[in-house]
């Protein structure tokens, strides 16, 4: 295990830890007080410039700066039930020559001991922040998956949409999208037809 550890470490200082201040989204492995370990954080990288009353506002003119912002996390039962989509997910994120960067070792038993961010593409990221935005607050851990595994299946550019929604319209107009999605993407409490659906979404991979 301390091998496999160590293995793990020298592959990210070699092959990872310098995307990450590139990348367009990360994925922080780290803990919260009152949380259970881990604690997997989605930041989105975005471009700032101070308005001159030591605020920063996005989208301006000028010379700006570059900061990550914390835009979902995932913890507890609903991470161990959408552990295997996350794996699934991340395993496809590649450097700019195309070659895969593994990030899902770092997503097993021994990997999730580690605390450190693994770079993430904008496919990824932004289902990974979709469905960590979603599932906050839903008890039936048979939605959580049903939105996960719904969410893994949009395109690139679906997910980078439906993740605007959720972010950049202002607190009510972001509140209602996620209220919406939540019942798009994982039905009504108690309805059969998520059961139902979910079986067939876990066959079909």
């Amino acid at each position: 295990m301390a091998n496999h550890h160590s293995d793990l470490l020298a592959y990210y200082q070699k092959h990872l830890a310098s995307l990450v201040t590139t990348y367009p989204f990360v994925l922080r492995l780290t803990e919260w007080k009152d949380y259970p370990a881990p604690i997997l954080v989605v930041k989105e990288r975005r471009e700032f410039i101070s308005d001159g009353n030591g605020k920063n506002q996005s989208l301006l003119h000028g010379a700006t700066r570059k900061i990550l912002l914390e835009i979902g996390h995932l913890a507890g039962a609903p991470q161990r039930r959408c552990l295997p989509i996350i794996r699934h997910l991340v395993a496809k994120v590649r450097d700019m020559a195309d070659v895969p960067l593994e990030l899902h070792r770092f997503l097993s038993n021994e990997g999730l001991r580690l605390r450190l961010s693994l770079p993430l593409d904008e496919e990824a990221g932004a289902k990974l922040g979709l469905i960590f935005r979603l599932q906050v607050r839903l008890k039936e851990l048979d939605r959580v998956e049903l939105i996960a595994r719904r969410v893994a299946n949009c395109s690139r550019e679906e997910a980078a949409y439906l993740l605007s929604r959720t972010l950049r319209f202002g607190p009510d107009a972001n509140r209602w999208a996620i209220s919406g999605l939540r019942l798009m993407l994982g039905g009504q409490p108690g309805d059969p037809a998520v059961e139902k659906m979910l079986a067939r979404l876990r066959i079909s991979g």
